[in-house]
């Protein structure tokens, strides 16, 4: 079976990771790399010119991260898959990046063959998560979360209740009759006390235990 050709821009700040992906994509005779870039900024610039298949990013970048870029290839050249490239495995973080438009995510720690497997994968309009990320992505919440829920103030699970359902700390406040520096400390707390730092991730935790 014929292996469709691949275009593929590579995005990552360190330029040992650029050579090493390069040096070791170059073998593969389906995939042709267009292009590299340093940044999310340069790697819209870079696939505006260039019309990649599927974009290589990794997440942690200066100028402009990989979820702010990947929520711009979403807006302005949807066609484009992107398969995310991290050292993080947390869960909220890969909600997140999901979000933001990404249709894979890829630990840094996977063998090259399974990297070209994601590659495929994306470009051929599926989405791909490394096992690892797949691990801490669907692993259900552990008892300790449970557990902590039980820890929020009355005050705290209102407060968690609306955030999920989309209300911003000024709507809170006004339903609550309590100010915006008061809800964002409540917030912070029902962060910490959670152990997840992402309205995503609390909005999933929120539904999960049928809060709202």
């Amino acid at each position: 079976m014929t292996q469709s050709h691949i275009r593929l821009l590579l995005v990552d700040d360190h330029m040992l990771v650029l050579d090493g992906l390069q040096a070791r994509l170059a073998m593969e005779q389906h995939i042709e790399i267009v292009g590299t870039a340093n940044n999310g900024e340069e790697a819209i610039v870079a696939a505006r010119a260039l019309q990649p298949d599927v974009v290589i990013m990794d997440v942690s970048m200066p100028v402009l991260n990989g979820i702010e870029a990947a929520q711009r290839f979403k807006a302005e050249m949807p066609d484009i898959r992107i398969l995310m490239l991290s050292m993080h495995d947390d869960r909220e973080y890969i909600l997140s990046l999901i979000q933001s438009g990404a249709s894979g995510y890829v630990l840094k720690d996977v063998s090259s063959n399974e990297l070209i497997n994601a590659i495929e994968t994306v470009h051929s309009g599926n989405t791909y998560f490394s096992s690892g990320a797949s691990k801490a992505l669907f692993t259900q919440p552990t008892e300790a979360a449970d557990e902590a829920l039980e820890e929020l103030s009355k005050r705290e699970l209102t407060v968690l209740k609306l955030l999920a359902i989309g209300y911003s700390n000024k709507e809170v406040g006004r339903d609550l009759r309590i100010s915006v520096r008061t809800v964002e400390t409540h917030r912070q707390n029902i962060k910490n006390k959670l152990g997840i730092q992402t309205i995503a991730g609390l909005t999933k935790y929120a539904i999960e235990r049928q809060l709202i």
